[in-house]
């Protein structure tokens, strides 16, 4: 079991207990963040990482980590998130964690979630690889 600030991350028993994400997690704070899917845009809103899938996976977790930083949360408030993926396939695998570990190294957070991936055809913009969304609880 893991613990933030209003967030308790937890693998029930009689689930399977991945190494990449929890199954669940418990929120006890007052405030709930729902954020719009991030993708791999600067604050200037220019493309980054343009075909490198843990570029823009990277990318789109700092996005997630700035926007909770506005209303005073951080990614360790974060509940749960959802990835959509283009064209996705179990090849993609390395690359998605190596950008969500970029991402957690520069933010000095863990990245495990309980998360669901989707694999889509396509996303709003044709350069887009991914797209992640999240909900938050904050005190």
């Amino acid at each position: 079991m893991l613990r933030g600030m209003t967030i308790e991350l937890l693998n029930p028993e009689g689930l399977p207990k991945p190494d990449v994400y929890r199954q669940m997690s418990i929120a006890t704070g007052s405030r709930t963040v729902f954020l719009a899917g991030q993708v791999a845009r600067d604050a200037d809103g220019r493309p980054v990482g343009p075909g490198d899938l843990a570029a823009q996976v990277e990318q789109a977790y700092l996005n997630v980590a700035t926007a909770l930083a506005a209303v005073g949360g951080t990614f360790d408030d974060v509940a749960k998130l959802t990835v959509y993926a283009v064209d996705w396939n179990m090849d993609k695998l390395p690359q998605l964690g190596e950008g969500v570990a970029r991402a957690a190294a520069k933010l000095g957070v863990d990245p495990v979630k309980p998360v669901t991936l989707i694999g889509v055809v396509a996303l709003g913009e044709p350069d887009l690889l991914i797209e992640v969304e999240a909900t938050a609880v904050l005190d």
